[in-house]
């Protein structure tokens, strides 16, 4: 099976934590406590953009 965090389809959101941590997060499954959504839905390689630019 492969891992929902590597696949290049789909939509992606990229989460941030209280810390300013920042997670990539397929788009289908729902946000975890703690996790606040501050970008997308979309594809995976914008989301990681996203993050690269906001860091």
């Amino acid at each position: 099976m492969a891992n929902l965090f590597e696949v290049e389809s789909g939509d992606f959101l990229v989460l941030r934590n209280d810390e300013g941590r920042f997670s990539l997060w397929p788009g289908f499954t729902g946000v975890p406590p703690g996790w606040s959504v501050v970008a997308g839905p979309d594809t995976r390689q914008a989301c990681l953009g996203f993050i690269e630019q906001t860091r």
